[in-house]
């Protein structure tokens, strides 16, 4: 008869992760489990801190590449978060903050605005960087301006001249259909039906614009009910502060507006600035949940656990667009990170999330499976509709810019990137990031319910039902890894074909 020791495949998380070499994400795969269940009756619901939960384990990045008021909304509606960076004033942030506690499902709040002086050609730049062409017209080109037209893709379609004013060529207000501010979801939809027109203007008393909806949106308008809210029923929104003093102020207004969850950003968080931080706004603000980091120890993460986080960011030098471990010589594997921060953190009752080195969903499934209870993503979504900036177009693909906010752009462009790596003092600085381009994801409404079917079928191959499940099979030594050479990892992707073709979704 053979023992149980001969035929046992793989090797449990704590043999496997017990050598003193550092491994990521490529370099194991986990061993797959008995099936008894479907991938939709797996659930994905996890803690990000230790009173708030997530019903979609994904959150996106502090970047300024990546999140603003837009991206928070998208990730909030579809069950993560989203945190705002702070390379940028106090005051635009927690505007950004405050848009998405406002956000009314359906309701455009901050839409494409031009004015009389600008031309067809504006109109036209406007549809190739947004997909779009129905756009307001204000005396002041700005949204809360007067109400002057709406040019629409009829009105220019088949001009030939595209230095016309659009005052030329516009629908003039008067033959405009318009709701008052206040105006339900329900009503506009009414008026829009009636009009039957495309674009319905949302005014105030004084014939301003403060908001549109469209018809376009409400055709696609659809419940959300993984949307993470708070008690109020409002979205979920996180937001990113430096631990310098005179972020303080940050702080305040931050939390004037409503934020749930502050991100404590440094690339390495085991210091005495950020242990004095966390202290004062747990003393000032004891109800407000913070995440600390970055850490990618046990031994950080005990500093930062004991000053009374209630989360941990754990990567250092894996992002895409990262150099840290290059320049600095200091990091770690991000596989390695997350395994052993996780289970430091967990007798702590405090959760996890693995930031950075995420190129796929399969990435996604193995750092859940590691310990982590949610991933953090910039390159994943910085190319989507929602991240901030605009398309263009190189060698006939369609990029966005995506930067490090190690970089010295971004250093240049605010104190935010400065302050995270501790070189707003520095005479000379020393790049730990680099600046490039990302292909075109589509938006967030049809790219994270991919991420999230991956999860599912993923748990499912392994035998999980839930996230839960599937972190005490590793911690109960059920959950089995196995190391990759090259070979099989060249043997695990694409291979021996003339050529192909990948489209994920």
């Amino acid at each position: 008869m053979i023992s149980e020791p001969d035929w046992e495949d793989g090797s449990t998380a704590a043999s496997f992760f017990s050598g003193k070499e550092g491994l990521t994400y490529n370099d194991f795969l986990i061993l797959p489990g008995y099936i008894d269940f479907a991938s939709k009756e797996v659930t994905l619901n996890s803690p990000i801190t230790k009173k708030i939960t997530l019903n979609t384990p994904l959150v996106s990045s502090p970047m300024d590449t990546v999140t603003e008021s837009r991206m928070a909304i998208a990730m909030a509606l579809m069950g993560g978060i989203g945190f705002v960076h702070h390379n940028c004033s106090a005051e635009f942030q927690a505007e950004e903050v405050r848009k998405v506690k406002k956000f009314e499902q359906g309701f455009i709040l901050d839409p494409i605005v031009l004015s009389c002086s600008h031309t067809v050609n504006d109109v036209k730049k406007v549809k190739e960087s947004y997909g779009f062409s129905g756009v307001a017209i204000t005396d002041t080109g700005k949204l809360g301006g007067r109400l002057l037209g709406i040019v629409t893709s009829r009105d220019i379609d088949f001009l030939d001249d595209f230095d016309q004013k659009i005052s030329e060529v516009m629908t003039p207000r008067e033959k405009l259909v318009t709701a008052k501010a206040g105006t339900s979801l329900s009503e506009a939809n009414q008026l829009l039906q009636a009009s039957k027109k495309g674009k319905l203007p949302i005014v105030n008393e004084d014939d301003q614009l403060v908001g549109l909806i469209s018809r376009t949106d409400l055709k696609k308008n659809r419940e959300f009910p993984q949307a993470s809210k708070d008690k109020n029923k409002q979205l979920l929104v996180g937001a990113a502060m430096s631990t310098h003093e005179k972020d303080k102020t940050r702080l305040d207004m931050l939390v004037n507006a409503g934020v749930d969850v502050i991100i404590l950003d440094s690339s390495q968080g085991n210091s005495i600035y950020q242990i004095d931080m966390i202290k004062y706004i747990k003393n000032r603000y004891p109800d407000l949940q913070i995440i600390g980091g970055n850490v990618v120890t046990a031994a950080q993460a005990k500093s930062l656990i004991d000053a009374g986080v209630d989360g941990l960011r754990v990567g250092m030098g894996s992002g895409s667009i990262c150099i840290t471990q290059e320049v600095m010589a200091v990091g770690r594997p991000q596989g390695t990170a997350v395994y052993r921060v996780a289970e430091y953190a967990r007798r702590f009752r405090v959760p996890v999330i693995a930031d950075g080195g995420i190129t796929c969903v399969g990435h996604i499934t193995k750092a859940l499976a590691l310990g982590a209870s949610t991933v953090m993503m910039g390159s994943l979504l910085a190319a989507t509709s929602e991240s901030p900036g605009e398309y263009f177009y190189q060698d006939g693909v369609r990029l966005k810019k995506y930067r490090g906010m190690g970089c010295l752009a971004a250093m240049k462009d605010g104190d935010g990137a400065k302050e995270r790596y501790f070189s707003d003092q520095d005479a000379i600085r020393v790049a730990q990031g680099v600046a490039g381009s990302v292909v075109d994801r589509g938006s967030i409404y049809t790219y994270i319910p991919y991420l999230v079917a991956g999860i599912q079928h993923g748990c499912q191959d392994i035998g999980s039902r839930s996230l839960f499940t599937l972190r005490s099979m590793m911690y109960d030594g059920k959950l089995k890894f196995e190391k990759r050479t090259l070979a099989a990892m060249k043997e695990g992707g694409v291979h021996s074909l003339h050529s192909y073709e990948m489209k994920l979704y």
